[in-house]
């Protein structure tokens, strides 16, 4: 009887606080609706993939690069050292901004980014993981857009 209690109670502990996860098809929908697909010739699955291999479509994400000597925020963990208002800012926002579900602040300040010389090579993740995909299209396999 005491077991299940104390399982119960462990999960709860190990649950992520504040997390909020968003379905993959969503993340598209929403990435769509800002106008990022083919936005300076990237195309939606490249942003979907980019926003899986920095968050794991976690628009609250926030990791600290200890090596990097930089914190990540967001769906694509601009960095803060550049990006938003905790360094050069070069977004025009707040951190925290970067933060919300919604992704308007999110898409503005990746539209930004986009725009410089690198494009999407300014993510080293999409780099490794999106550029030379051939199977990009599965990011948006079963979602209507």
């Amino acid at each position: 009887m005491q077991a299940p209690m104390v399982l119960l109670l462990i999960g709860c502990l190990l649950a992520p606080s504040g997390a909020y996860i968003l379905a993959r098809c969503i993340v598209a929908k929403r990435l769509y609706d800002g106008g990022l697909d083919y936005f300076e010739g990237y195309s939606l699955a490249n942003w979907v993939c980019l926003a899986y291999f920095e968050s794991k479509f976690n628009p609250s994400a926030v990791y600290e690069n200890s090596q990097g000597g930089y914190t990540g925020f967001g769906l694509f963990q601009f960095r803060d050292s550049e990006w938003c208002d905790h360094g050069r800012n070069l977004c025009s926002v707040s951190c925290s901004a970067l933060l919300k579900p919604d992704l308007k602040a999110t898409i503005q300040c990746a539209k930004k980014i986009v725009q410089g010389k690198q494009g999407m090579g300014a993510w080293p993740t999409w780099s490794r993981h999106c550029q030379l995909s051939d199977t990009l299209d599965r990011w948006l396999d079963g979602c209507k857009l």
